[in-house]
């Protein structure tokens, strides 16, 4: 069993234009490129049915987020903005030079990877709110 294969943009956009030109057949270009023939139609389809949109004026659109999502997202930047706060304190705070009690650590710096999964959490949503 063979395994799936992610192609790039730049790849489809190549096969599915020589699908549209019409020059070779769909099995040659399966033969050649080695991608199955429906997913050759496929490409070929989703490039003709979104060609009008480079024409479209205005340029790129902006991807639509709406109130409800925004909110959510606002509200989780903040709970995970006092999470990584607190984290942080706890880390070099009152704890420091001391073992925690609750971790183990002899130099009093456990809980280093919940104060980075926290940094990673807040750092994925702002990314996710820049689009």
């Amino acid at each position: 069993m063979s395994k799936r294969r992610n192609h790039d943009a730049g790849f489809k956009a190549r096969v599915a234009l020589e699908a549209v030109k019409g020059e070779r057949t769909v099995s040659e270009l399966t033969a050649e490129y080695g991608v199955h023939p429906t997913m050759i139609h496929q490409w070929k389809k989703a490039l003709l049915e979104g060609a009008s949109d480079i024409f479209e004026r205005g340029g790129k659109k902006k991807a639509e987020v709406d109130e409800e999502t925004m909110r959510s997202l606002h509200a989780k930047i903040g709970e995970l903005a006092v999470a990584n706060d607190f984290l942080s304190r706890g880390r070099h705070g009152y704890w420091a030079g001391e073992a925690r009690p609750d971790r183990g650590g002899a130099d009093g710096t456990g809980g280093g990877q919940a104060v980075e999964a926290a940094r990673n959490r807040v750092s994925g949503i702002r990314a996710a709110l820049m689009m």
